[in-house]
């Protein structure tokens, strides 16, 4: 019987339901916390693994996975690509996106504080940021674009995302899918050899979209692509196929 590894907290708002969906194809699913250590013999009886955080024991997870055939869902070579900022901003700008531009000679107005990835937090006070990023968003409204590969088709979602609400509207909500933004994107996976990742775009001063980051670890709030993540998941597998 196929069995599916998720290295997440178990009440994961996007792999806990995903789990769910799995199971009652047939699947043994499992989750293992990323406070604790995956030890390689429970990779090697796995069908496929997930990675669903950028803490580190699943990415250790995710590399044994990789260099032991195991099936992964963002191998850790992606994960870390989709990770690190420069080389996400980079990639989409091949992709054909306009993205903010990046300075090393220290602060500057107009300008914001970069961390190189995913997984690192806020820089401490008296600590120089490695770059700044300029500060392109003109207003209170980003836009995060979902793709996932469920092995023979992405699929993609936007939803609009505000941090700063007027009258009765929502904090998120889905949006159209802008074609152009939605092939950038695409071309994103493609050459990370991904199955999921997720885009955030904002207005620039002139209205046009800039693509300021991206993650390889999405939860897919507000987008209802549970079905198409589990999907994705199963592919990876003989049971899914």
């Amino acid at each position: 019987m196929d069995s599916i590894g998720f290295v997440c907290d178990p009440d994961h708002p996007l792999f806990r339901p995903v789990a769910e969906r799995l199971a009652v194809r047939g699947f043994v699913v499992e989750f293992h916390r990323p406070s604790d250590s995956v030890a390689p013999a429970d990779i090697d009886s796995l069908s496929a693994l997930v990675g669903g955080t950028v803490h580190p024991v699943a990415l250790a997870a995710l590399r044994y996975a990789d260099a032991s055939g195991v099936q992964t869902w963002n191998g850790f070579v992606a994960t870390v690509a989709l990770s690190a900022r420069l080389v996400t901003l980079s990639a989409l700008e091949t992709a054909g996106c306009r993205v903010p531009d990046v300075r090393f000679d220290g602060p500057s107005d107009g300008y914001e504080p970069g961390s190189r990835y995913a997984w690192e937090g806020p820089a401490a006070l008296d600590a120089p940021a490695p770059f700044h990023v300029e500060a392109v968003g003109t207003g209170p409204v980003e836009y995060r674009y979902y793709a996932v590969d469920d092995g023979r088709e992405t699929h993609m979602r936007a939803v609009e995302l505000r941090s700063e609400l007027v009258d009765d509207d929502a904090a998120l909500r889905q949006a159209d899918v802008d074609v152009s933004l939605a092939a950038s994107v695409r071309e994103l996976l493609e050459q990370f050899d991904a199955r999921a990742v997720a885009v955030d775009f904002t207005r620039g001063a002139d209205g046009e979209f800039y693509a300021v980051r991206a993650t390889p670890t999405p939860t897919f709030t507000g987008a209802g692509m549970d079905r198409r993540v589990a999907d994705s998941v199963a592919s990876l597998t003989t049971l899914g196929a």
